[in-house]
C-alpha cells in the first residue's frame, strides 16, 4: 500500500464532509483505494495564479479544477469585489472555451456571483477570449472572468481572472483576492443563484466587437489586394470560429479557405496532437490545405483565440511556420510604419513587450522614436503598462509566445484582430511584389538580425515541480560564467530584483514585480533566460542571437550562421 503524507491525508479528508456532494465523496474514496499517488496529487497544494490565471487538470482535490475550487475562488473574489467597489451596482461578464466542462462550470461560477447579490453577463455559448476582455469595458463591468486552458491538453481547464480596465489581474488586486480566498472555508462558499440577476448575452457584443476589431485592424487595403490574397484559417477546433471569419468578411476579405474538419469545436482536439499554433504538426492540415489551393497565408489560432501561429511561403514559396517574435516585430513594424505615414507619432507612443521576448522591438522604437516598455511574461503586465501610463498612446505590443494586442480597445492578446493585421500585412506586401517573408527579411536588414529558439522541458507531478525549483536554486547558486565561450557579463535575477554587471562590476535594482526568472547577457550579444512556466509544468529556456544583415542576398548564410550559434549554445547547456 502507497503511503500518504498526513498533511496530505487531512486535506483529502476535510473533502469527506458534508460540505460536499455525495459523488465528490465517492469518487475521493475509491481513489484512496485504487489510486493512492493520483488523489495526493490532487491535494498536496492548492492551484494558484499563474502569469495566465489558475489553469489545472480537471478532477476532485484542491489541486484541481472542479465546482469546489472554482466556487472558492469566486466566493472570495465576490467578497472582494463587495469591499473595493462599495455602495456600486456589481456586474461581471462571464465567458468560456471549447473545453470539457467549460459550460457548466462558467454557470457555476455565474451562480455564486449571482449568489453574492452580483449582476451577471453570462455568455450564450463558447466565445474567444479577447470577446470577454471586450465585454468588461463595454458592459461597464468590474470583473470578468473566462472559462479556459489556453493551448493547453484536453484534461485541463482554467479560470483567468480580469478587472475593470479589461486586463488581467495585477499586483495588488491578485494578492489581495487571494488573500481573501485563503481565508473562506468551502463551506462559505454560496452556490444557490439568483437566477434573476443572470443575464445572457451574444450577438449583440459579438457585432460591436468584431466592427471593433475591423476597424482596428485594418489599415486602408485596396480591394483589389484583399482580392488577390488566399487565406487558410483553422480554428483548431476551439472558439475563433465564432468571430474570425465574420471579422475576414466585415473587413473585405472573400477568398479564405477554412479547414473544415478543424471547424467544429471541440475539447478532445481530434485531429491534432496539441491545439497549440506554436507547434507545426498542429497546422499540418492547414498546411496540406494551403498548398491545394496555393494560398499565400496560413492562420491557426489556439482554442481561446488569443494566441496565434502564421504560416507564409519563404524564398523557395515552400510555407514555414514563423515563431512569435518573427511575427510580433513584423506586426509592429507594421504599425508603427501605419502610425508615421498618418502623422501619428508625436513622441507620447510606446510599444511593449516582455522580458523573455526578442531584442528586436526595443531596436524597432529606438528606429521609430516611440517609447519601449517592457514587464514581465503575460500579458497583463502590458495591459497594467497602458493603465499604468495613460498620458501615452499604446500602439500595440506582444511576447514570444504567439500573442499579440493591436491597440487597448481589449487589453489581453488578441488573435481575432491579429489575424486581420496579418492578412492586411499580407496583402499589401503581395500588392507591392513583395511578401510577408521578403519584409521580414528587408526588416532584419534594416534593423539588426535577431533569432530566438525556446527549450522546453516538462516535469510533472510533484517530483517534476520540485526538480524545476532545484534547477533554479542551481542556477543561481551557481551562475555560468561563459556560454558557448562567451563570457556572461550581466547577469538580471527577478527573484531578487538585482541586476550584476561583471564589466562595471556594479549591482542596480531592477524596478519591476518580482518574478522566478534569470537572464544571462553575454559579450558577443547573446541573451539567455530561464523561467519556469506559471501555468504548465515546464521549465523553459529562452535563447536570442543577432548579427548584421548586410544585404537582403546574405539573409540564408546569416540565418544558417545563427543557426548553429543557437545549436552550439543548446549544446554548452546541455539542453538538447
Amino acid at each position: 500500500m502507497i503511503y500518504i503524507d498526513p498533511k496530505i491525508l487531512e486535506r483529502i479528508n476535510s473533502w469527506l464532509t458534508p460540505t460536499f456532494d455525495k459523488d465528490t465523496q465517492q469518487t475521493i474514496k475509491d481513489s484512496i483505494a485504487l489510486h493512492p499517488k493520483e488523489i495526493q496529487e490532487s491535494f498536496y497544494q492548492d492551484l494558484d495564479f499563474g502569469t495566465g490565471g489558475m489553469r489545472g487538470i480537471m478532477g476532485v482535490g484542491t489541486n484541481r479544477i472542479n465546482k469546489y475550487t472554482l466556487g472558492k475562488n469566486t466566493q472570495g473574489l465576490s467578497n472582494y469585489m463587495h469591499k473595493v467597489f462599495p455602495n456600486q451596482a456589481l456586474k461581471v461578464a462571464i465567458a468560456y472555451d471549447c473545453r470539457h466542462n467549460s459550460k457548466s462550470l462558467a454557470k457555476v461560477v455565474a451562480d455564486v456571483f449571482s449568489a453574492n447579490g452580483i449582476t451577471v453577463y453570462l455568455f450564450e455559448d463558447l466565445r474567444p477570449t479577447p470577446e470577454l476582455s471586450f465585454a468588461v469595458k463595454h458592459l461597464g463591468c468590474q470583473c470578468g472572468i473566462v472559462l479556459t486552458a489556453s493551448h493547453n491538453p484536453p484534461e485541463y481547464n482554467g479560470y483567468k481572472v480580469y478587472w475593470e480596465d479589461g486586463g488581467q489581474l495585477v499586483p495588488p488586486q491578485d494578492g489581495d483576492i487571494i488573500n481573501e480566498i485563503n481565508r473562506l472555508d468551502y463551506s462559505e462558499i454560496k452556490f444557490e443563484a439568483n437566477d434573476n440577476l443572470i443575464k445572457t448575452i451574444g450577438k449583440d457584443v459579438d457585432d460591436v466587437f468584431i466592427n471593433a476589431s475591423v476597424k482596428n485592424g485594418s489599415f486602408n487595403t485596396p480591394q483589389e489586394a484583399k482580392d488577390n490574397l488566399t487565406v487558410v484559417f483553422t480554428s483548431l477546433h476551439g472558439t475563433s470560429i465564432t468571430t474570425v471569419p465574420e471579422t475576414l468578411k466585415r473587413a473585405g476579405y472573400k477568398n479564405v479557405h477554412i479547414v473544415e474538419e478543424q471547424r467544429i469545436p471541440n475539447g478532445d482536439f481530434p485531429t491534432v496532437k496539441s491545439p497549440n499554433p506554436e507547434e507545426p504538426e498542429a497546422l499540418k492540415m492547414a498546411l496540406e490545405l494551403a498548398d491545394k489551393v496555393n494560398a499565400d497565408i496560413v492562420i491557426g489560432t489556439d482554442p481561446d483565440c488569443d494566441r496565434l501561429g502564421v504560416a507564409v511561403r519563404n524564398l523557395e514559396g515552400k510555407m514555414v511556420l514563423l515563431n512569435g517574435n518573427q511575427t510580433m516585430v513584423m506586426m509592429t513594424a507594421f504599425l508603427l510604419k501605419q502610425w508615421k505615414k498618418q502623422d501619428k507619432i508625436k513622441g507620447e507612443e510606446f510599444i511593449g513587450s516582455t522580458i523573455v521576448s526578442t531584442p528586436m522591438m526595443a531596436a524597432l522604437a529606438k528606429n521609430y522614436n516611440v517609447e519601449y516598455k517592457e514587464g514581465l511574461t503575460g500579458f497583463k503586465w502590458i495591459a497594467k503598462m497602458i493603465k499604468d501610463f495613460p498620458q501615452l498612446n499604446f500602439i500595440g505590443g506582444g511576447e514570444e509566445s504567439f500573442g499579440f494586442m493591436v491597440g487597448d480597445f481589449v487589453r489581453d492578446k488578441d488573435a481575432v484582430t491579429s489575424t486581420l493585421l496579418a492578412i492586411e500585412i499580407a496583402a499589401q506586401a503581395k500588392a507591392n511584389d513583395s511578401s510577408f517573408y521578403k519584409d521580414l527579411i528587408q526588416l532584419y536588414a534594416d534593423n539588426g538580425f535577431y533569432k530566438e529558439r525556446l527549450i522546453s522541458m516538462t516535469k510533472k507531478g510533484i517530483e517534476g515541480a520540485q526538480e524545476i525549483k532545484q534547477m533554479m536554486v542551481d542556477a543561481r547558486e551557481n551562475p555560468l560564467k561563459t556560454v558557448n565561450g562567451s563570457k556572461v557579463v550581466r547577469i538580471e535575477d527577478y527573484q531578487l530584483s538585482k541586476a550584476k554587471n561583471f564589466i562595471t562590476n556594479t549591482e542596480e535594482t531592477i524596478d519591476i514585480p518580482k518574478s522566478n526568472v534569470l537572464i544571462y547577457y553575454t559579450e558577443d550579444g547573446s541573451k539567455i533566460a530561464l523561467r519556469p512556466s506559471g501555468t504548465e509544468p515546464k521549465i523553459k529556456f529562452y535563447m536570442s542571437v543577432n548579427t548584421k544583415l548586410d544585404n537582403v542576398s546574405a539573409f540564408a548564410a546569416t540565418e544558417q550562421q545563427l543557426e548553429d550559434k543557437l545549436d552550439a549554445i543548446v549544446k554548452d547547456m546541455n539542453l538538447s
